[in-house]
Order: C-alpha cells, then sequence, then structure tokens
C-alpha cells in the first residue's frame, strides 16, 4: 500500500521543525566548538601562507563537502584574491576506481594522500559518525607523512576525534543535520582565511610605503 502524501500542515509542522532542530544544533556547534574552529582556520593560514596545499576527502555526503569547499578557496569565497591551493581527493573516477580495484576501497583516499601531500600541507577528514574506514587510513597516511589533520566529525567524533589534530565534533545523530552543520563550519574556514590573508597583505603593503 502507498502511503499518503503529508498534508499542508503536516507538512509545514515537518519543515518547521528542521530547520528549528538545525537552528539550535548550530548553536550548540557555536557554544562547544568556536575555539575549536578558530584553532583549525589558524593551521590552515599558517599552511597556505608556507606554500602548503589543503587536502579534503569524504564519503557520500562529505564528499560532495569536500569539493564545495575545495572550490571555495581555489575560487574565491567572498573576497577577491588569488586561488588558493586545495584539492578535493573525492573528485577523479579514475584514481578512485583504480585504487579500489587494486587495492581496496578502504585505500582510496590514503593512495592520494601518499601521493599529493608533504609536511606541513593539511587534510580535512570529514565524516559524520567519525568511524569510516576509508578516512581513517587516510589520517594514519597524513600523519605518518606530517601533514596536520583537521577532523569534521558528528556524534561523539568516534576514531576520527581522537586521531585528528584538530577536532570539530558536531553532537547529533542526524546525518544530515550533521552535514548541515559541517559545511557551515567550512564557510567559515574560508572566510577566516581569505581575510586573515588579505588583511596580512594589507599590512604588508602599508609597512612598504
Amino acid at each position: 500500500m502507498i502511503r499518503p502524501m503529508l498534508n499542508r500542515e503536516q507538512a509545514i509542522h515537518l519543515i518547521n521543525s528542521s530547520l528549528r532542530e538545525g537552528a539550535e544544533l548550530r548553536t550548540v556547534v557555536a557554544r562547544d566548538c568556536s575555539a575549536a574552529i578558530f584553532e583549525a582556520a589558524d593551521l590552515i593560514t599558517t599552511c597556505l601562507r608556507a606554500g602548503g596545499k589543503v587536502l579534503f576527502f569524504g564519503n557520500g555526503g562529505s564528499a560532495a563537502d569536500a569539493q564545495h569547499l575545495a572550490a571555495e578557496f581555489v575560487g574565491r569565497f567572498v573576497l577577491e584574491r588569488a586561488g588558493l591551493a586545495a584539492i578535493s581527493l573525492t573528485t577523479d573516477p579514475s584514481i578512485l576506481t583504480a585504487v579500489g580495484n587494486d587495492y581496496g576501497f578502504d585505500q582510496v583516499f590514503a593512495r592520494q594522500v601518499q601521493a599529493l601531500g608533504r609536511p606541513g600541507d593539511i587534510a580535512v577528514a570529514i565524516s559524520t559518525s567519525g568511524n569510516s574506514p576509508n578516512v581513517l587510513q587516510a589520517v594514519k597516511e597524513a600523519k605518518k607523512h606530517g601533514l596536520n589533520v583537521i577532523g569534521l566529525t558528528g556524534k561523539d567524533g568516534g576514531a576520527l576525534a581522537r586521531e585528528a589534530r584538530v577536532a570539530i565534533t558536531v553532537g547529533s545523530d542526524n546525518t544530515a543535520r550533521i552535514q548541515e552543520c559541517h559545511i557551515a563550519i567550512g564557510h567559515i574556514f574560508c572566510e577566516l582565511v581569505e581575510r586573515e590573508l588579505i588583511e596580512a597583505k594589507s599590512r604588508e603593503e602599508f609597512s612598504g610605503y
């Protein structure tokens, strides 16, 4: 039997409930995670200023977040500036399928970190559970090669929170709400990094007069 569609009143209740839940969770993130967000953005700024790069990776919706955030860095977020070195490890089907076929799906990000990562680079690992095997394998590889790991996770943080240099844990069991907070946090990374790099450049130009 096909379930009947929600009536207008039920649909509006669902909409309001979802939006309220998301807003309340962001308030919790602001209270609990602001210091970690600042620390992560500071690590990214330091890395980029030194000529390093940021590697983003995750699965499913988190893969989409990785692409989204890499695009914001390479393109621009708000301020006009030069492109910033960021790569999403989720976007090349040939690499993902070759590594998955030859080494197993658990290695699809780790192999790329091994190939592309350099000491001082940043690995931004995204996992709503904190326990995605391929994300954790990449984190292990990143640490072995001297990258600083930033973890965006949810629930109780999982293994990712324990392994990351900076862990930002969205304390919810709702995957959709966690992902909504992750992209908001990623946007804050972009804004903080952009402002710091632009303002630092302005200070340097001013001091040169």
